[in-house]
């Protein structure tokens, strides 16, 4: 039975001996750069030593390349450990999500005390956010959790109708987190960030993971922006040690790596929409439009629940993430990365065949 905080990528469990071809983990197709596998390399040495406790190198590195103030960023071991950091540095009452969302968010909030509220995305309406209706909802939180792009949905907010939410928001006396994990995967990325908001509000941080354009799920590295006086808060109440050497220098030749930047980017827009055509074109299959590396589907035309044909991809080598533990979604919903041309058009095929001998 999936757990309610359980994840994709859980290669481990379901290996069983043998490759798995893993579609449940949003992980740039193009793997590592081999900058940054060269950079790994070459400093293995260095982890007989302590890792810079300051981070001084990689921030000054995501300074330059997010062109945010130094002192606005804190490195984390994954974004993940960001949002532990920050509810428990600030220890709110209530916390508003709008579901569906990644399970972190309120694991996070729950580990600091906090009350969980959800306001519930419709269906109906391809679960866009409606930034007004989710302010009605939330005057008696204290903070609001926000996706953007949302995972598991793919949904945008443009960057100024996020500020003027914002922006209301501070007014009422509320905290804002905006996860821009997936940003780095939109050309048009620029359109969308709110960091340089963040960095000057006292009541709203941005966390940003490198896990998943970097393909370093395994090093674990993201950052968080707010003002100064936040930061150092924060970092006071860190592991000392808490981002490793090797991430460390994986992250700063990660944002060197212009190229594989801009190919990761047109790889991902190609497989994204040829993913898209093809998943639409199985009977019973409904897409929720994506915007990033991966898409949500609707499956219960198909007559099968999304743990039942989890299972049967399962047995076919094949991991897909089942999103029946997604608070405001139903039984019926699957999430698929997008990876590489021929590992999509093996899924694709192994879906149709699943749904073809279904039993």
């Amino acid at each position: 039975m999936i757990r309610p905080f359980e994840h994709g990528g859980n290669i481990y469990r379901h290996a069983g001996g043998r490759p798995v071809l893993d579609f449940s983990a949003n992980i740039n197709p193009l793997g590592l750069a081999e900058g940054v596998r060269n950079a790994i390399s070459s400093h293995l040495d260095d982890v007989i030593h302590y890792p810079d406790p300051d981070c001084t190198a990689l921030r000054e590195a995501l300074s330059r390349f997010y062109h945010l103030p130094v002192e606005t960023i804190v490195p984390g071991n994954g974004a993940a450990e960001l949002l532990y950091l920050y509810f428990h540095h600030f220890h709110f009452r209530r916390v508003c999500i709008p579901v569906p969302a990644f399970s972190e968010y309120e694991r996070a909030a729950r580990s600091a005390g906090a009350e969980i509220v959800y306001a519930y995305l419709e269906a109906d309406k391809a679960f866009q956010p409606d930034l007004t209706a989710i302010a009605s909802q939330v005057k008696d939180a204290d903070c609001i959790v926000l996706g953007n792009p949302n995972n598991p949905t793919g949904n945008l907010i443009r960057r100024q109708k996020l500020i003027s939410f914002l922006e209301r928001a501070v007014q009422r006396g509320q905290f804002v987190i905006v996860d821009e994990s997936f940003l780095d995967f939109l050309d048009d990325g620029p359109d969308f960030t709110v960091a340089d908001f963040a960095s000057q509000s006292g009541q709203v941080f941005v966390i940003h993971s490198l896990t998943k354009f970097y393909a370093l799920p395994g090093l674990r590295l993201g950052f968080g922006i707010a003002p100064e006086a936040v930061i150092q808060g924060l970092m006071e109440q860190t592991d000392v040690w808490h981002v490793n050497t090797l991430a460390q220098t994986a992250g700063i030749e990660a944002l060197a790596e212009t190229a594989y930047q801009k190919a990761s980017r047109a790889l991902v827009r190609e497989e994204r929409d040829w993913m898209s055509r093809m998943l639409s074109c199985i009977p019973g299959v409904t897409i929720c439009q994506p915007s990033v590396n991966f898409i949500l589907c609707h499956i219960r035309q198909t007559g099968l629940t999304a743990t039942v044909l989890a299972g049967h991809m399962q047995e076919q080598g094949i991991l897909i993430r089942d999103c029946s533990n997604y608070p405001g979604l139903d039984s019926y919903y699957i999430r698929l990365a997008v990876r590489s041309r021929e590992e999509n058009e093996y899924v694709v095929e192994t879906i149709k065949a699943c749904l073809k001998n279904k039993s």
